[in-house]
């Protein structure tokens, strides 16, 4: 996306005028902010549309039928994963299953209740009046990225996405988080619980080992710092100058340890790492009516479809 850029070159010509002086000397002052990150899910529509719902189903269908887990195991593996490694999916791969990523994104994503997701006219104008660059920043797929997009009528309202396919490259169902190699999102393979050792995590957590560290996962995701430097890095934002919007609070204090200015949305509640709190992204111009006082062109959007992962490269 082209920035605007300012430069002034001065020569004097008889007397100046007050307000020439002002205009010459007492330039206004910069937006405080250049880029504006978005969490999808949860954050650009509400809970209660019922996707995190389904998805959750989905998840714990695909461990049972594709994995072999018991699913009397279901609930207490699910919050252990997700407590632990950020995703069930990042949870699953770190303790040893194998499985291919496009494949498990297709069962989870594909059967979700897209249709409770309606057109937003009020978020879409909100939006395009927003004079920043703004992007999508999901742990989702970049076609689950797409549908939600998609359904609420914002494909144009967003430079880039940045999903999982950015942060993990993905060679056979072997996933990475080399930067020089995102674009390469082919995952050939078949899922199933591999050769390899399962790590019972759940028994670790329920004996006398718990000062061993648990295995670590190949799957970059939030809330990982990591996860989240990788992506302002992929984009070029300064995170200083960059507002992140997300629904969850371990996201938003993640967001904040690395130097985000954080809105945590679907509550009033300020939580420790969050500047603002919202309940809902439509509240948005009266929680920071700042965002409109910059002296920027004031239609920010973006012609045809979003662009997936590498779009929002600088």
């Amino acid at each position: 996306m082209e920035r605007c850029t300012h430069a002034s070159s001065f020569s004097f010509q008889g007397s100046v005028t007050e307000m020439e002086f002002q205009d010459l000397f007492c330039p206004s002052q910069s937006p405080k902010y250049d880029c504006l990150l978005f969490d999808l899910d949860d954050t650009l529509y509400p809970l209660s549309c019922g996707i995190a719902k389904g998805c959750l189903k989905n998840i714990q269908d695909y461990m049972v039928e594709k994995l072999g887990i018991d699913e009397s195991k279901l609930d207490a593996l699910c919050n252990l994963l997700y407590k632990n490694y950020g995703t069930t999916m990042a949870g699953l791969r770190g303790i040893g299953y194998d499985f291919d990523y496009d494949q498990y994104h297709s069962f989870v994503h594909g059967r979700l209740p897209y249709e409770n997701l309606k057109p937003d006219p009020v978020l879409r104008s909100l939006l395009l009046s927003l004079p920043y660059r703004k992007i999508i920043f999901t742990n989702g797929d970049k076609i689950h990225a797409a549908k939600v997009l998609s359904r609420l009528g914002l494909e144009d309202c967003f430079e880039g996405i940045i999903c999982f396919e950015t942060l993990n490259t993905v060679h056979g169902s072997v996933a990475s988080g080399d930067e020089d190699d995102v674009e390469f999102v082919e995952s050939p393979g078949s899922a199933n619980s591999g050769n390899s050792e399962i790590f019972d995590i759940i028994g670790h957590f329920s004996g006398p080992n718990l000062g061993l560290g648990l295995p670590k996962t190949p799957v970059v995701c939030k809330p990982s710092e990591d996860a989240i430097e990788q992506a302002l890095r992929i984009a070029d934002v300064n995170p200083h100058r960059t507002i992140f919007f997300d629904d969850s609070v371990r996201n938003i204090q993640a967001g904040k340890r690395v130097g985000l200015h954080t809105v945590l949305i679907g509550t009033s509640q300020r939580c420790k790492g969050a500047d603002y709190a919202l309940e809902s992204i439509h509240n948005l111009r009266e929680a920071l009516p700042e965002l409109w006082e910059a002296d920027l062109k004031s239609e920010v959007g973006y012609s045809g479809a979003v662009v997936v992962e590498t779009s929002v490269t600088a």
